[in-house]
């Protein structure tokens, strides 16, 4: 997984809604994109949930980027390209 990537869905226009997968089985969901910052290097990435939670996440550890459908239910598609 990039940081590009996880820049290109979040800077879509139109905006999808996206899941971020991480290694140790979290997901966590990118609802709008101003719920989601990435540091200048690439390297980190904030993410704000619904219940204003906050969780900082190491960008390497991102196994996989779902977009979600507009069921709401995440289609998974692979990063590796």
């Amino acid at each position: 997984m990039t940081s590009e990537r996880l820049r290109e869905l979040h800077r879509a226009r139109p905006f999808r809604r996206f899941v971020i997968h991480l290694a140790d089985g979290r997901q966590l969901p990118v609802d709008h994109p101003e719920l989601l910052a990435i540091a200048p290097s690439g390297r980190a990435a904030a993410v704000i949930l619904k219940d204003d939670s906050s969780h900082w996440i190491d960008v390497l550890l991102v196994t996989d980027l779902g977009i979600r459908a507009g069921n709401g239910r995440a289609k998974r598609r692979s990063t590796h390209s």
